[in-house]
């Protein structure tokens, strides 16, 4: 810190002087760390995106990645990584997913952890896509978040018709090669989607999260519409 020289004072009061400045500089030094901890605080904005399988939380994921840089953590990505590589992990999760079944809350919980704390500390917020599908999924994310001094900004969702979904699902497994892409496989996991994980909609209702999207449209229609949602958080 800079000497504050003060003349023509005497020595009594050019020290209450220099202790009257040093009060000034420690209680500024404060201000800006609570500050800067508020814009952090305000421009970190977790947002969850939710729909059900097809309904195009992948590609407005990107849309939302490359507009605002913010992070993503894709289950289905992360599990399939595991699985490529022939993991235990990953071999479990196959006896999940070929059955159209949901992964065990406790293996996907402590993936998210570990993958969320890769992007360190000050990061503008992360897209969090597949991940929670059921009502103890989404209180073990809020907890976690708490627990790091961070929270869910919102929860989008996309809504898109049920023969849409099952359309794009079938025209996705023929072009990519999936083998859960298949009509019968489709349908069990839509069956799942509207039993245990269509009620978070009502659960982000309460938490007053809740955004809905008309997922059925033009990529640059959604866009914008998300687009008004997250400007205004």
């Amino acid at each position: 810190m800079r000497e504050v020289k003060l003349p023509h004072l005497p020595s009594d009061v050019e020290a209450r002087g220099k202790d009257l400045m040093t009060d000034l500089w420690y209680k500024g030094k404060e201000t800006q760390i609570k500050q800067d901890k508020k814009v952090i605080k305000i421009r970190m904005k977790n947002i969850v995106i939710f729909g059900a399988p097809g309904s195009g939380k992948g590609t407005q994921s990107d849309l939302m990645i490359e507009h605002y840089g913010l992070g993503h953590i894709s289950t289905g990505d992360v599990l399939r990584n595991e699985i490529k590589k022939g993991t235990e992990l990953g071999k479990t999760a196959q006896s999940y997913i070929d059955k159209g079944n949901l992964i065990p809350d406790e293996l996907m919980v402590s993936i998210l952890a570990k993958v969320y704390d890769d992007f360190g500390r000050g990061h503008k917020g992360v897209i969090f896509d597949g991940f929670p599908r059921t009502i103890p999924q989404a209180e073990a994310l809020k907890k976690m978040l708490d627990e790091r001094g961070d929270k869910v900004a919102a929860m989008i969702e996309l809504d898109v018709p049920e023969d849409e979904l099952m359309q794009r699902l079938i025209k996705r497994g023929q072009e990519s090669g999936r083998a859960d892409d298949n009509e019968e496989t489709i349908k069990k996991r839509l069956v799942v989607y509207h039993s245990q994980t269509q009620p978070l909609i009502e659960w982000y209702k309460q938490e007053g999260l809740h955004h809905h999207i008309n997922g059925h449209g033009t990529l640059e229609r959604i866009f914008s519409d998300i687009q008004q949602v997250i400007d205004n958080l």
